[in-house]
């Protein structure tokens, strides 16, 4: 029986859906940017570490357990890895900045009509991120715990990033509640996505025995059977996904529809140059939030 949730006027959340799109995508790019990685191997984080390490930071001193905690479905092993490298090469304040250079410079040379949208939204979107519910969502509350920039550009660039968390907490709370794993998650999700078999939780790093696991449990409770999801696993994927819409609704209503709507007009354009890149430097199934399923 699904969860009931008030309904939402419609379109706040068409819009809430539209925009959540714009949102993954001007902060996600930066995960696979050459410069951002150039920039962690500096550091000593080769490869993926680096944006654990830059992502986790805000939470670095919590430990790798509470970083996989928030996280969800990114491999443990990975994170901890990634929080022992720091330990020992660099620091979460020196990753966090190096990220910090690397979406300055990348935003420019890569999706320059981003960067005043970013500055002219971001005092708004402050104001409403700042009173935004915390309760259960922890790794929006340890972003908005950083200092914010003093630089216009990633200002803006880091309110869009708490406002991306924040609904990635709403998101993980909704899992949990479904009595999912993060694999069992990320193994539903590859199906309702339409990918190759096990591409998505193999690309957060978990192990075939876990995946195995993860399929054995949902078959377990009818989700899945030997040839995929069910019916009933990818109604439960998309019964996350509306719900997910409908409880982060409460910042765009803040903004109001037709400041929202600005929003999603400018950001966009120069998010499907930043999406295209994600295509060149991860490859196009990366970012599976910021693409149209068919």
């Amino acid at each position: 029986m699904s969860t009931v949730y008030p309904e939402p006027d419609a379109e706040v959340v068409a819009l809430t859906r539209q925009l959540a799109r714009s949102v993954q995508t001007t902060v996600g790019w930066i995960f696979w940017d050459p410069g951002a990685v150039a920039r962690y191997e500096a550091l000593g984080l080769p490869g993926p570490l680096g944006y654990i390490a830059a992502r986790a930071a805000p939470l670095g001193p919590a430990g790798p357990e509470a970083i996989a905690a928030a996280f969800g479905s990114i491999s443990p092993p990975a994170i901890a890895a990634a929080c022992d490298l720091v330990a020992r090469h660099t620091s979460f304040a020196a990753v966090r900045a190096a990220r910090d250079a690397a979406v300055l410079e990348g935003l420019a040379t890569h999706a320059p009509a981003i960067l005043e949208p970013l500055t002219d939204f971001g005092p708004e979107l402050w104001e409403i991120v700042e009173h935004l519910p915390r309760v259960g969502r922890v790794l929006f509350a340890a972003h908005l715990s950083m200092p914010r920039p003093t630089d216009p550009v990633l200002s803006g660039w880091h309110a869009v990033n708490c406002l991306r968390e924040w609904r990635g907490d709403t998101h993980w709370a909704l899992v949990v509640a479904a009595g999912l794993t993060g694999t069992e998650a990320s193994v539903l999700h590859n199906e309702w996505l339409g990918y190759e078999a096990d591409w998505l939780p193999r690309s957060r790093g978990s192990a075939p025995s876990d995946i195995a696991t993860a399929r054995a449990g949902l078959t377990e409770r009818g989700l899945a059977d030997k040839t995929g999801a069910t019916a009933a696993g990818r109604a439960l994927r998309q019964q996350l996904e509306d719900d997910t819409d409908r409880l982060t609704v409460t910042p765009w209503v803040q903004l109001g529809v037709a400041r929202t709507l600005a929003l999603t007009e400018a950001l966009e354009p120069p998010c499907e140059l930043l999406l295209a890149r994600v295509d060149l430097t991860a490859g196009p199934n990366y970012q599976p939030a910021s693409r149209i399923r068919d």
